[in-house]
Formats: structure tokens, sequence, C-alpha cells
């Protein structure tokens, strides 16, 4: 019989889950924390009935930019962008799903280009910021919910006997998949882990893979150059179904068309693709604003372009003048059907994605639409606060430019430069030798440490940094001193903000700022160096 809901008893058995079953972003990849390989994941799925086979699955992996893109494609599809292939059933909200591995039975169902659609589409991401149900979440066109806690308990109360071996990450990904299930959305956007030919989700046969971008990063378990982790990347590739890549490299695209080849994937880079006339126009309105949109709004457009049109790709494929012409090659011509029409008429050439009015604006909603954090986020307006969960080289290469650039001034209509002051802490595994070069040299450092096990102390951050950095400003950050009036009554905000924590970095930021001109502050370097300061601000996982 199944214990009664209660909110302390559900906060004990989540705990209990995170002690038992420790998550890779607490303990790193060591010990059980990964499991690489997919047999206890398909033994798990089989318990839980498979049932991701109930819904059309996109599957999102690459280096950077995955969260985003993933929540652009849920926001996208909720609004009614794309058709989704037929033949998946979907199975009615709150239909109970199998123990036993008992086939899903329901009606198919086709999915209507034109909004609004009244679709719900289940979003899987990681890691969460603030609240471990953030990772799965039902995106529709009245925004987001999460997963209850009362469901949560339920699975946790019905499976726990199927979890001895897997890993956290495994047991995450099929409760997303049995809530999808259970609430029959009619489709899903899964984010990997890890990777992806290893990772958990990739169960999974979706009706779209998508491959954001490829960086060094975890290189110690996907390889040291991007072409291997490319080819790990590559491992979500299945037979006959479609694939997205976001940008084709020399290093990387050989790998990406050569396992293509021997899996039989339709294989389409999207920056071959020529951008959509209302590209620049919707970008402008897009509340996920850091470096990179670009790039991801292109590779999701193009992905829903493709979902449109999966039995003729050779119309979403360009000539070989077009590519030509993209890339601004001597003399190119002009690329052919190039495309036109602005944000009104929401057109993409012959067989573009079926953007309507509603799909544009989820679109450029699609961070609140999704509940999506920590993407060049503004928390703050007086001082501007920034923060950003990038913490590889590949996206700390772009927020640093676009924080040296706001430093120097440059692409300010004032021209005035901006004092930039950067709240820094890191993991004690990630290559500060390569982010080190990449910091500018006019900001202000306050370093900090996390509340985690895998966090490096700032003391020693302020030292490494001081042997590879001297010309930085760096200070590690300080315990404020209570005033008179805080002094005896404020005693837990002040333990709060013990030396070298994010919370006291916060608060001498924010000190330091009001004695700057034109201040910016920026929160970065690790997702729980931003997880810590965003309750700081007053922000919640409610939007």
């Amino acid at each position: 019989m199944q214990p009664e809901f209660g909110i302390e008893l559900y906060n004990e058995r989540l705990n209990s889950l995170f002690t038992r079953f420790q998550s890779v972003q607490k303990v790193g990849f060591t010990g059980d924390a990964y499991k690489p390989g997919l047999d206890g994941m398909l033994r798990f799925s089989a318990v839980l009935g498979d049932p991701w086979k109930a819904y059309p699955c996109v599957h999102v992996a690459g280096t950077n930019g995955k969260g985003s893109v993933c929540s652009l494609l849920a926001s996208a599809l909720a609004a009614g962008g794309a058709v989704l292939a037929d033949g998946h059933p979907r199975r009615a909200k709150g239909t109970a799903v199998s123990r036993k591995g008992s086939p899903v039975r329901a009606l198919p169902v086709r999915l209507s280009p034109n909004g609004p659609s009244g679709r719900r589409i289940g979003l899987y991401t990681s890691p969460h910021l603030l609240d471990f149900r953030e990772r799965m979440k039902i995106v529709s066109g009245d925004g987001f919910e999460m997963i209850s806690r009362e469901e949560v308990w339920e699975f946790l109360c019905l499976y726990e006997e199927a979890f001895e071996g897997l890993s956290f990450f495994e047991i995450t990904t099929g409760m997303a998949f049995w809530w999808f299930a259970r609430q029959g959305v009619d489709a899903a956007v899964i984010e990997t882990g890890l990777g992806g030919r290893l990772d958990s989700t990739n169960i999974i046969t979706p009706v779209l893979s998508v491959v954001t971008s490829i960086g060094l990063d975890h290189c110690a378990l996907l390889g040291s150059t991007r072409a291997l982790i490319a080819r790990e990347k590559a491992g979500i590739f299945k037979p006959g179904v479609p694939a997205v890549v976001g940008v084709r490299d020399a290093e990387t695209a050989p790998v990406f068309e050569e396992v293509a080849a021997s899996v039989g994937t339709p294989l389409v880079f999207a920056s071959d693709v020529p951008a959509c006339g209302f590209e620049q126009d919707l970008l402008s309105r897009m509340d996920l604003t850091g470096p990179c949109q670009d790039l991801n709004l292109h590779t999701v457009l193009v992905a829903l372009a493709i979902l449109e049109n999966s039995e003729d790709l050779g119309r979403i494929r360009p000539k070989a003048h077009q590519v030509a012409a993209l890339e601004g090659g001597p003399g190119a011509p002009e690329a052919e059907n190039a495309p036109g029409g602005g944000l009104e008429s929401g057109t993409w050439g012959e067989k573009g994605p079926k953007c309507t009015r509603s799909v544009l604006n989820a679109i450029a909603e699609a961070g609140k639409r999704t509940g999506l954090w920590g993407r060049w986020q503004r928390i703050c307006e007086k001082p501007e606060v920034i923060c950003d969960i990038g913490h590889n080289p590949p996206a700390l290469k772009e927020n640093f430019a676009r924080l040296e650039a706001l430093a120097n001034g440059e692409g300010l209509a004032s021209k005035q430069p901006r004092t930039v002051i950067i709240i820094y802490g890191i993991m004690a595994d990630k290559d500060l030798a390569g982010i080190a070069p990449l910091m500018p040299a006019k900001a202000k450092y306050i370093l900090a440490a996390p509340d985690n096990q895998r966090a490096m102390r700032a003391e020693e951050l302020a030292a490494r940094l001081k042997a590879l950095r001297p010309d930085l400003d760096c200070r590690v950050s300080e315990r404020p001193v209570a005033s008179k009036a805080e002094a005896g009554r404020d005693e837990p905000a002040a333990e709060a903000c013990r030396e070298g924590s994010v919370a006291a970095a916060v608060r001498q930021a924010l000190d330091l700022a009001q004695d700057l001109p034109n201040a910016l502050i920026y929160i970065g370097g690790s997702t729980f160096v931003v997880a810590e300061a965003l309750p700081l601000f007053n922000k919640t996982t409610e939007l």
C-alpha cells in the first residue's frame, strides 16, 4: 500500500534519493553517479512499460545550447509549429502506465501545423537550478507546469524496488518518460545528459535528432578532440530518422557525415541553410538573449522545417552555390529562391517552417513559457545584474567577449564603457587553464565557491588565477560586517554570507556597484553559482 503523501515525507524521500543516488552535479563523474551504457536504462524502461513509445520525441545533444534549443523547440511545438510523424500512440491524460512492460495501446495522432493548437509538449532537461521538478515540465500555450510533488512521490513509492543498480540520472529520465506518458503529452523534447551514444536518454527512437554545437568539455569521458566528441554526440543518430547539426565545420562535419551514412540517417547542417527573412526581427524580440542565440534560433527553425518536410529533405538542403553565398565567398552568386518576407508573413521559401503568428510569439517568449533560467538572464535592473550558467571554454568565450565589449563601450548607443563586476566560481574539474586567457582584463572579479563538494575553494581559485592571469583584479568574497542596525538580529543571514560564499560575493558586488558609474554585475562560471544567486534576488521557479 502506498504511503499517504505529505510535504515533509516528500522532502524526506527526495533527500533520500539524492543521498542514495548522488547526482553527477554533486559528486562528479565518479563511482555510481555516472553509469555509461544503456542496459540499466533499458531494463528500467521495460519495468515502466516503455512509456516513451507513447509519444513522438525530438532528441537534442550538443556541448552548448542544448537547453535553449530544447526550450525554443518545445515552445514552438506547443504553439502549433511543425507536423510530427504519424503512428505514434497518444495516451489519454491520467491513464496508468504498465509496470509489466506490456505494450501501450492508444489511437495514433497527427499534430496540426495551425495554432492555437492546444498541444502539450513534454520537456526534459538537466540539471535543475532551484527545484528538482524543473527537470521535467509540460509546455503549452499557457506556459509550463512542472511535475507535481505528489506525482514525484507516487513514482518514488511505486518503483523504488526497481532503482537498485541505477544512477540518479537514469531514475530521473525514467520518471520524465513515465510522467509524460501519464499526462498524455502530444510530443516530448528530450535533452541528453552527457554525450549521446551512451547517454541514458538514447534508448528512445525519436522523430528528429538535433546536435547543437561541439566544444571541448568532459574530455576525459568523451574524447580530447572535437572530432571524438562529435562521434559521441552523433551516437543519437537512428536509422531513417532525420538529423540536424547546428554548424558545419572542417573538423566535425566529416564525422557526422560518416556516422549518418553508416547508420542511414538523413543529415542536414543548419548552417548550410540560408536564414529566414524574419530571423533577425525574431531574434530581437526573444527573451533568450545570450550569445549564440542566433545560432540556436536558426537551428530550431531548420529543425521545424525538417519536421514539416521529413519526406523530402532535398528541398531543405541548399545547393552548392547557396552554401557559397551563405558563407560569403568571393563572387558568390545570389542564393536561388532566397527567403523573403518579414515577421508578419512568417514564411521561408517553398519548404520552410510554417511559422504562424502564435508560433513566432512562442519562440520569442520561450524563456518565459518554458521556465528556462540562467541564459544571459537579467535578474536585477538597478544595478543591472546578468547571470549565465555557461561553464566551459566555448560558452565562456562568448560570454566573456560580450562582457569585454561592454567594458570597452562597444555596441552601446552611449559609447560609454560599462564597469563590469564578475562574480565567478568554478568546479574543480573544469579547465581553468583554458578559461583564464578568455577572462576580460578590465573587469573586477569577486571569487566565490558554491556549496558543492565539487567546487574549487575561492582561495584556491584566487591563487591559481594569480598564477595564470596576474593582470586580473581578483578578490575573494568577504563575509560582510553587520551594521549596527543589523547586529544581533540577522545572524542567520550573516552566516549564509560566509567568506568565500556566493551570498557574500553578491552582497560585496552590490556594495561595490553603488560607487561605480554604469556598473554591470555578471554572475557565472558554474550552474551552482547561478543557482545560489537566484534566490538572493527573490527569483523562484514560479514565473
